[in-house]
């Protein structure tokens, strides 16, 4: 009797934990653990005061990672391996053994992105607390083991292609500061160094060059009180010393400068904020919990919006270097009041085109692309800064409000604001067509969702 009772009771333990290995598959594959991920990751990329074109690196290196290490769970998904400029095939996993690709692809994002940033503890801290979160959903050991392993080969693998894209040879290298009348000078009250002046020397993900798509040329510079560049200047000043209430929160919303200095007495500090991609990846994140997307759609539209943010910022910054051109709060104080400041701080780099306008737009498209020219959503990005959510129907309308939130903030130029916006288009348009995730081409899905 005791015997029967031993392989009884043996035969329900093996049952028990042959049904836990397999009860964690789900849970495991819960999209609010890469979410939780993505703030982790940000409130770092915050913290250390990364400029808006490197946080877009940042952003899509680590989705691509994520992205890549979840496919040979989604076979229903292509690969962006020879889609993304110079990216070839991540190490594939042994097919004969089990694997957690969610674990794997957490971890993949975790390791590029903290190969990326300063505060490595911090990602550290987040990553043990998702390795417990996986312990205690019963992966058995050496799936674990085996499962982190393979997201560690993918993350390799894309960090060996993020080392060839021209960043280590762009550090340390600065600015001129141009004496011609018309061009970039430093702003108040920091004065610093213009940002990023080389990041077109930056490899694309999906354009061909970081010129493809120049944008028409800005107003041509003159001093004479009735031309149409003086019209440009006194657009921004009646427009600052008029705004309403709505136009003052819409210029915070949209503010998105991580450089705000701030002066009291002779002691200067930062307010550290949100990049504008961030904030559009935040707006990603938004969407993908409302349209209860799963991890691997999730996984997706983070991927495609980064790459889409971080060819944009290519795009933007090549030529505002190119143009060097003057920023308002310069011009105004020249020419109509030297006591005027604007409503938002200027950001450190030339003046056209306008950054929002450009990586708004183009990240627009492709999440429009992806759910439709008519998703409506509370963008709640901002109240962790303080900012209460917005409501828009649209990720185009919300876009268009971040374009001309740039004039309420008496930052930009209408030139930089349109020409940007048309720049942000194509730039949005263009990898839409180029890029194929679920073995048909985003565009037809664009298609099939305006008939919708």
């Amino acid at each position: 009797m005791k015997k029967l009772l031993v392989i009884l009771l043996t035969g329900l333990l093996a049952a028990a934990c042959s049904h836990s290995s397999q009860d964690y598959k789900e849970s495991a594959a819960d999209p609010a653990l890469l979410r939780q991920s993505w703030h982790r990751l940000t409130d770092v990329i915050v913290h250390d005061i990364f400029s808006p074109p490197v946080a877009s690196r940042i952003y899509a290196y680590s989705s691509v990672a994520a992205y890549e290490t979840l496919l040979p769970a989604h076979p229903e998904y292509k690969s962006l391996a020879g889609q993304l400029n110079d990216l070839t095939p991540a190490p594939q996993p042994d097919t004969t053994q089990e694997y957690c690709y969610p674990l794997a692809s957490l971890h993949a994002y975790l390791t590029v992105g903290r190969a990326m940033i300063f505060s490595e503890d911090s990602i550290n801290n987040w990553e043990a607390r998702i390795h417990q979160r996986y312990h205690d959903l019963g992966v058995p050991d050496e799936v674990f083991d085996r499962s982190v392993a393979y997201g560690q080969q993918v993350a390799d693998h894309v960090l060996a292609w993020a080392k060839q894209d021209g960043y280590n040879q762009t550090r340390g290298q600065r600015h001129t500061v141009s004496t011609v009348p018309g061009t970039w000078k430093p702003t108040p009250p920091a004065y610093m160094d213009a940002i990023e002046p080389f990041w077109n020397k930056i490899r694309p993900f999906v354009i061909d060059s970081a010129s493809q798509f120049q944008p028409d040329r800005p107003t041509s510079y003159t001093e004479d009180m009735g031309g149409a560049f003086m019209a440009d200047v006194k657009k921004v000043y009646e427009t600052g010393n008029n705004l309403t209430p709505e136009q003052r929160e819409i210029a915070s919303f949209w503010d998105c400068n991580p450089f705000v200095m701030n002066t009291t007495g002779h002691v200067m500090f930062a307010t550290k904020k949100i990049t504008p991609g961030g904030h559009w990846l935040g707006i990603t994140s938004i969407v993908t919990e409302k349209d209860s997307a799963d991890l691997m759609e999730t996984a997706e539209a983070y991927a495609l919006v980064s790459v889409t943010l971080a060819d944009a910022f290519i795009a933007c910054w090549d030529e505002k270097y190119r143009s060097n051109y003057i920023r308002p709060e310069t011009a105004i104080n020249q020419f109509l009041d030297e006591t005027w400041e604007p409503v938002l701080q200027t950001p450190p780099f030339p003046e056209y085109p306008s950054g929002h306008s450009v990586i708004s737009t183009a990240a627009a498209e492709m999440l429009t692309s992806l759910y439709g020219d008519s998703f409506s959503f509370a963008d709640s990005t901002e109240q962790q800064w303080g900012l209460p959510m917005r409501h828009f129907d649209s990720f185009r309308q919300a876009a268009q409000e971040a374009a001309i939130s740039r004039l309420y903030g008496g930052i930009h130029f209408m030139p930089a604001i349109n020409n940007g916006v048309d720049e942000g288009r194509k730039v949005g348009q263009y990898i839409i067509g180029k890029l194929q995730t679920r073995h048909h081409p985003l565009a037809d899905k664009q298609a099939l969702l305006k008939k919708e």
